[in-house]
């Protein structure tokens, strides 16, 4: 999964330590839960003032991202895990509050058919999924299957049903906006 999370650690820290000793010998479980793309802006942001980000500032996790992020745990002496947990949130100066915030989305029509969306609208999907590494077909504006298919990749890789659908959690984590989708 290519998403930045939060772990929960100080809380499951806590709990540990009321259990008996050989209970604690198995690693503790952690909650997991992904960000919303303003926070990802923030945190790559954040990153890009550590020096440790170079790419787009865009609201999309992805492995450019991850090694940033791991980056800078190394170079600040904190535990490279790739995920945005207390002390790195702390260290970057993030507000842990709103990384556990859940971000609130208007009602949004059902996701329609790729095949019904107009060749420009299929271009920017195209382009913005070949910009992510999920797509190398041409930016024709053509659904196809190798559309599809590149679509159910990124789903899968960011925690989504892949089911090829344009929904809009789908959208919104390509980091597109709604008024790419225009439909025939």
């Amino acid at each position: 999964m290519r998403y930045p999370v939060i772990l929960a650690g100080s809380l499951l820290a806590g709990m540990m330590s009321a259990l008996p000793a050989a209970a604690q010998t198995a690693p503790p479980l952690a909650y997991v839960q992904p960000v919303a793309p303003q926070v990802v802006q923030d945190v790559q942001n954040r990153l890009r003032q550590a020096g440790a980000y170079t790419g787009q500032i865009d609201g999309v996790w992805g492995a450019d991202s991850q090694a940033a992020l791991e980056r800078y745990q190394q170079v600040h002496q904190l535990q490279v895990t790739g995920q945005l947990n207390q002390a790195t949130a702390a260290t970057l100066g993030l507000d842990q509050g709103s990384l556990l915030a859940v971000p609130t989305a208007a009602p949004a029509p059902p996701p329609l058919p790729g095949d019904q969306l107009r060749p420009g609208s299929v271009q920017a999907i195209q382009a913005r999924l070949r910009s992510l590494g999920f797509y190398n077909g041409a930016v024709d504006g053509v659904w196809g299957g190798g559309t599809q298919a590149a679509i159910e990749r990124f789903q899968q890789g960011r925690g989504l049903q892949p089911n090829g659908q344009l929904n809009p959690a789908t959208v919104a984590a390509m980091g597109l906006g709604p008024d790419v989708l225009a439909y025939r």
